[in-house]
């Protein structure tokens, strides 16, 4: 039994030794940051990476309070720091004293800078999005010939609709040339587009690291995208990988092999839908043919179709009974017109007309003798008389001044009288 001991004296013996070695107190390593994780208090967990090994890492606040940036998950970094073991697990780590951007950090803000100025132009506006076709005749693909994607794309367009051809534009997808070479063939696609037929343009490649994937962020490719005639779908990279192309393509596709599913529909679905099609539609018409069937039946053993004559009785019974309604109302009208002229006849007043003389007489006598007692000459027979001056009849004193010559009308004749006294009357008084 002594020579057995215990798990942490292992890690306690391996972290002696790691510690003891006088390069692992010092160490720089560049790597790609996966499982990011910024603890509550302030310290960072992470894990460095390349092609083919891993390393588990910590950055304390103490350590990070001062940096510029914060890491992320795919994030490309310089570090240095020392490896030692967490006896916990047993597991060496790094313990990172400080970071930089691998190159990162200038890639990273021109792409943000060429974002928003292409956003602020239009370029990525959704209303200005073409529509890809559902059944294209023709895609063209702007991709190497040799790499991966175009294997993908042939391959998913092959098996979702056979019948759909496909025209490579063969360009540089890495390098200092390619973006000029995507943009170029971009174009030559577009000047041949009527000539061969082309639907949909599909432009992209297979995933790669952020420099990798660089000319999809050119400003070259990204205006040969939106100066494209055919809709384009743009499928650059793996599904987290967001280019500037794919902001102004008419449609991302989160993969090569995306981009084939998104262009052609699946030739299974099509034949499905058409064979649902035809059977509704063969039933639809079945339906129709059975219900005219009815309708035909319902016709041939009506009884008007049978006893065709039933037709023309009942119109007879009903001529019959509109000519008699008709004959009623005749006579009825030939009565009235009857008993208006015997009415007329009989009339008193027209069998005597000179009643109606007396009785107009006799009206105009009353009209007379109503106008006599209005006549203002009758007064004057009854011993009245009018005073006027100058035309002017008098009702008072106060219109009679000393000297005026005044008219008295009596009922038979004028008298001119001169105004010598002028008094009020005292009576009561």
């Amino acid at each position: 039994m002594d020579n057995y001991i215990t798990v942490s004296e292992v890690s306690r013996y391996i972290k002696e030794i790691i510690n003891d070695d006088l390069f692992l107190r010092k160490v720089y390593l560049k790597g790609e940051i996966s499982n990011f994780k910024a603890h509550s208090r302030g310290h960072y967990y992470f894990t460095l990476k390349d092609e083919n090994s891993r390393i588990a890492a910590v950055m304390f606040f103490s350590n990070n309070r001062n940096m510029k940036f914060v890491p992320y998950d795919g994030m490309k970094v310089l570090v240095s720091g020392k490896i030692d073991v967490y006896e916990a697990t047993g597991s060496y780590q790094i313990y990172v004293e400080e970071m930089l951007e691998d190159g990162i950090g200038a890639l990273y803000i021109a792409f943000e800078r060429l974002k928003e100025k292409l956003a602020k132009e239009g370029l990525f506006d959704k209303e200005k999005k073409q529509k890809i076709r559902r059944i294209p005749r023709k895609i063209g693909i702007v991709t190497s010939p040799t790499g991966a994607a175009i294997k993908d794309i042939l391959t998913t367009i092959k098996r979702r609709f056979p019948s759909c051809e496909t025209i490579l534009f063969p360009a540089l997808v890495q390098g200092n040339e390619a973006a000029k070479d995507i943009a170029n063939k971009i174009k030559i696609a577009n000047e041949v587009k009527d000539t061969y037929n082309i639907d949909t343009l599909i432009i992209g490649r297979g995933g790669g690291s952020l420099e990798d994937l660089w000319p999809f962020n050119e400003e070259i490719v990204a205006r040969a995208i939106y100066d494209s005639k055919i809709p384009v779908i743009s499928a650059v990279g793996h599904e987290i990988d967001i280019t500037i192309s794919d902001y102004v393509a008419d449609l991302r596709a989160p993969t090569p092999t995306a981009a084939g599913e998104l262009a052609v529909p699946d030739i299974n679905t099509i034949i499905t839908y058409l064979e649902t099609a035809k059977g509704r539609g063969y039933t639809a018409l079945n339906n129709i043919i059975n219900h005219n069937k009815t309708k035909l039946n319902n016709l041939k053993s009506s009884y008007i179709l049978t006893r065709p004559m039933t037709i023309y009785e009942i119109k007879e019974q009903k001529l019959d009974s509109l000519m008699d309604n008709l004959n009623k109302a005749i006579n009825k009208i030939l009565d009235n017109i009857k008993a208006r002229v015997y009415a007329c006849q009989n009339n008193y007043i027209l069998n005597n007309p000179d009643i109606l003389y007396k009785y107009r007489e006799q009206k105009l006598i009353h009209i007379i003798s109503q106008l006599e007692v209005l006549n203002p000459l009758n007064t004057l027979n009854r011993g009245y008389a009018i005073v006027k001056n100058k035309e002017k009849i008098l009702s008072s004193i106060k219109d009679v001044n000393m000297s005026e010559l005044l008219t008295i009308e009596l009922k038979d004749g004028l008298v001119t009288s001169k105004v010598t006294k002028v008094g009020e009357n005292n009576a009561g008084k």
